[in-house]
């Protein structure tokens, strides 16, 4: 499982099957991420801010993957790309919001 916070603060828990991306995800479940690119690092178009507490369990950014994220909008230090973060047992529970989302952790 994973949660996404959508822009209007609407938390939803969603099945996240292993081996799928945060952006495929959203795509299964309709959360409004675009992925313009279809996850092949030439857009920001799933641009997610991942909360604190999982931000060190992913995989290192890759220099292509900093290159999108400057051009993207309301970066945060823990912003990712979705089609970057691929689901795996120990990412069980991750939470995600979307840009412009309130962020619970920051209140």
């Amino acid at each position: 499982k994973m949660t996404f916070i959508e822009k209007d603060g609407t938390v939803r828990e969603v099945e996240a099957p292993v081996g799928l991306s945060v952006m495929e995800i959203s795509h299964k479940h309709g959360v409004d991420i675009e992925g313009a690119c279809g996850g092949c690092l030439a857009c920001a178009t799933c641009h997610v801010v991942v909360h604190p507490d999982w931000s060190g369990k992913l995989s290192e950014k890759r220099e292509e993957e900093e290159d999108m994220l400057d051009l993207a909008f309301e970066v945060k230090k823990t912003s990712r790309l979705g089609c970057q973060i691929l689901m795996s047992e120990e990412l069980d529970g991750l939470v995600v919001a979307l840009p412009g989302a309130p962020l619970p952790w920051e209140e």
